[in-house]
């Protein structure tokens, strides 16, 4: 079980490029991150090289996030910039040596019919499954809760696995974060196991808070063995927001370890 630690929500009792030095020290197999783009990808692949940490996954760019954009991907009037920012993403993630990014839907957008928006976000994918795949990169989708994020356009797997169809790539996975999934569906151990070939990467935090596990109502114990069990082979993200200091929440790392 490889598990990752998500360094926009991790450690942040340090600066961005010290979060790494933390990452390892605390034991995590790779980090993760939201977006990299504020940092030079030689100065970040530096601190990777020195900690000997992959960065496993970070998403697209994702529009104006200090102004509550959550993505742009079903935008129709964004198509040029959401494909630029797919460039943008290579060229980071050549640097870093990353295989998968993340692709956030967005909130939909007011006062346009369905048929266009669910179109215009089929067709960005399309481009970017192919865009990444000649660059060797796995593009992924993510699913997000519409109690944090009102409104954002992609939320539940059946929704997600329809699209992942109507793409028709096989460069096109799900991101399956439990912690979102959980609000807005439950059954984590079922959608898991059926839907195992089509998920590339998965998710943690708990509910509610978004917090550590073992801090809700999420049973993380029995989902890791159950990951194990089923044959899951890829990451684990812990992208959770720490009660306290984020050392003194990482009782559940070692908790998984166990399960392994």
């Amino acid at each position: 079980m490889r598990i990752a630690a998500n360094l926009t929500l991790l450690f942040t009792e340090v600066d961005f490029l010290s979060r790494f030095e933390a990452a390892a020290q605390a034991g995590f197999d790779g980090v993760e991150c939201q977006f990299p783009y504020a940092f030079d990808a030689e100065q970040i692949r530096e601190r990777l090289d020195r900690q000997g940490l992959p960065m496993v996954l970070f998403n697209l760019p994702a529009g104006d996030w200090a102004r509550g954009e959550r993505g742009i991907a079903c935008h129709p009037d964004r198509i040029e910039e959401f494909r630029a920012g797919v460039h943008t993403a290579i060229a980071y993630a050549k640097v870093l040596g990353t295989k998968q990014v993340n692709c956030l839907a967005g909130i939909r957008p007011a006062n346009l019919d369905d048929a266009l928006v669910q179109r215009t976000f089929i067709d960005n994918l399309r481009y970017a499954a192919d865009a990444l795949q000649h660059a060797g990169i796995t593009l992924l989708m993510e699913m997000i809760n519409t109690r944090d994020v009102p409104g954002f356009y992609l939320d539940h797997t059946a929704q997600a696995l329809a699209i992942q169809a109507e793409v028709g790539s096989a460069n096109l996975l799900l991101q399956y974060d439990l912690y979102h999934m959980q609000i807005m569906e439950g059954d984590l151990a079922h959608t898991l196991q059926t839907h195992l070939s089509r998920i590339g990467h998965v998710q943690l935090a708990d509910t509610p808070g978004r917090h550590e596990p073992g801090t809700g109502e999420i049973n993380h114990r029995f989902l890791f063995e159950h990951l194990e069990r089923i044959g899951y082979q890829g990451w684990i993200g812990a992208e959770y927001q720490p009660r306290r200091h984020t050392h003194e929440g990482l009782g559940w790392l070692a908790t998984a370890r166990t399960c392994v």
